[in-house]
């Protein structure tokens, strides 16, 4: 009985060797796509202490975010500047403001369609935390994108 269940078992292995070796062979890209490019994008601008100059690292997000895009529909993109609660409620707004066209400004550049934009400015509302401290990390832009492929 052992010989005739070692002789099943090579006759098995058999079997399946042979069935590998008939099974049509398939390549990577039958089974998994790559993801397109060209779907929603949120990246974010950070911009110095009371400054709506961009940076060095802020032209290089928006540099490649830009390359990134290229040869999609771009349907729409909001650019909104924020600012931390130092200083006067109004001077924030006019410095997130300021902040989001210069962004705006830097992507229009680049070749994205300005009528797409939606630019604005959120000021301060909402940059002080619990502990009353002033939030840093509100000197940045929000920049989110609708994108498809054409």
């Amino acid at each position: 009985m052992r010989t005739v269940f070692a002789g099943g078992a090579v006759a098995l292995a058999a079997l399946l060797a042979a069935g590998c070796s008939l099974a049509p062979t398939m390549k990577r890209s039958d089974i998994v796509a790559e993801p397109s490019p060209c779907t929603a994008k949120r990246f974010e601008v950070y911009f110095a202490e009371g400054e709506a100059r961009l940076t060095d690292a802020a032209r290089q997000a928006i540099g490649l975010t830009a390359t990134q895009l290229q040869g999609c529909a771009i349907r729409k993109v909001q650019v909104i500047g924020l600012a931390d609660a130092s200083g006067a409620a109004s001077a924030n707004q006019g410095l997130s403001e300021r902040r989001a066209a210069a962004v705006a400004d830097a992507l229009a550049a680049a070749g994205w369609p300005a009528p797409a934009f939606e630019v604005g400015g959120a000021g301060d509302e909402g940059a002080v935390t619990a502990s009353g401290a002033s939030e840093p990390l509100r000197r940045r832009t929000e920049v989110l994108v609708d994108a498809a492929p054409r």
